[in-house]
């Protein structure tokens, strides 16, 4: 089967949610990946910063089809040792003390909403304007951007949205009864906005001065994407809900809530619950992925092909008036533009660079934490050519 017959059934038989590029996909190796007709092409996009240990790595395979010929699914009526492992594992490698598991950012990010509501015994939540948090309506209804909402309406009640990365915005909106803050460390459908210097740290301290929890959506910035194992720990502030998910498990569907044993004790059995979270096929998936990032320090190759790529895309903007700005941390990195960037997108897959537009002009780069310094060096000729035809 070619690409033409799979968009034509795909045309046929699926709902018409995603405004695909034509493009069917094959198979994938690091931060390579192969389309029906056998072109190569390097992706930057890695399943939206998901596949971050890069495509089909052995070590997430092997863990897969070890566990699926054991045991796939249980419930959660039961405990598995998949899921304790990939708890304390978690645990090891974050700032938190206690983890719940879903199946998507979205259930993460409505857990950790729940999760503050229950502790808290209160019901707004304070979120950001241009933010991203999932497309389920209670997800939506956090979300900071209209265009996300609309034709959905109305939204859950008990949001409040303010400017990122104003600090007397969220002050002036505290209430008494205001659970929780809710934020991205980094703003990623949002156009990769990083925040102001001190901001995430003082968002911290006015948090707990108000005696309000704070809440961050790490699905796109964790598992390595900023550096570190989590973005909380590249700029030193520690949260008191996570909410995960993308990266965590090699690309096997998953979602996390990472808590305090104070704040996480707030459950009890019957408050939350998930049938396919924390499956032991999922957990298998996480703990090899996360494994990979520590055993093959992809933390550090992160940090240094991050500098490494922005410097280069910074170059890019210094030789085209078009680009206006270059901003990012580790392998998380967007380059904005005076121009929509959609065209560009398409461009770039032609001469076999698989990106994406988000914010309309921000072209967004969040490749596999194994990406070469070569295949980085084939993608920045690849901008450079298509920039100069603009």
């Amino acid at each position: 089967m070619n690409t033409e017959e799979i968009m034509a059934l795909d045309k046929k038989y699926v709902m018409q949610t995603y405004g695909r590029q034509p493009l069917a996909l094959k198979k994938g190796s690091g931060a390579v990946v192969w389309d029906m007709e056998g072109n190569s092409y390097i992706d930057c996009l890695a399943g939206i910063a998901v596949n971050n240990v890069g495509h089909a790595h052995p070590k997430v395979a092997e863990a897969i089809c070890k566990q699926a010929k054991n045991l796939i699914h249980t419930s959660n009526l039961y405990y598995t040792r998949q899921q304790a492992e990939l708890a304390r594992l978690l645990v090891d490698v974050s700032p938190h003390d206690l983890a719940f598991f879903c199946n998507s950012g979205a259930e993460a990010v409505e857990g950790s909403i729940k999760l503050a509501r229950k502790y808290t015994g209160k019901g707004e939540i304070i979120a950001m304007d241009n933010s991203f948090h999932g497309r389920t309506v209670m997800a939506l209804s956090a979300t900071g951007q209209k265009k996300y909402q609309k034709g959905f309406e109305p939204m859950n009640p008990g949001f409040i949205h303010v400017p990122y990365g104003s600090l007397e915005a969220v002050q002036n909106s505290i209430t008494d009864n205001t659970a929780a803050v809710l934020v991205e460390a980094i703003q990623g459908e949002g156009g990769i906005i990083i925040p102001p210097v001190g901001y995430l740290k003082n968002l911290k301290e006015l948090c707990k001065e108000k005696d309000v929890l704070l809440i961050f959506d790490e699905v796109q910035t964790g598992f390595g994407r900023t550096g570190e194992m989590f973005a909380s720990q590249t700029f030193k502030v520690t949260p008191d809900i996570t909410a995960l998910a993308k990266g965590i498990a090699g690309g096997f569907p998953m979602g996390a809530i990472m808590a305090s044993q104070e704040v996480g004790g707030a459950f009890q059995p019957g408050d939350h619950a998930a049938t396919f979270g924390g499956g032991p096929l999922a957990c298998a998936a996480g703990k090899a992925s996360i494994n990979v990032i520590l055993d093959e320090d992809l933390l550090t190759q992160s940090r240094d092909k991050g500098a490494y790529f922005q410097s280069e895309l910074l170059a890019l903007k210094e030789k085209y008036d078009m680009v206006r700005e270059v901003r990012g941390s580790g392998l998380m990195l967007g380059m904005e533009l005076e121009v929509g960037c959609a065209e560009m997108v398409n461009a770039m897959r032609e001469r076999g660079v698989l990106i994406n537009c988000t914010a309309d002009t921000v072209l967004r780069f969040v490749p596999p934490l194994v990406i070469t310094k070569e295949q980085i060096d084939q993608a920045i000729t690849a901008m450079n050519y298509v920039l100069s035809k603009y």
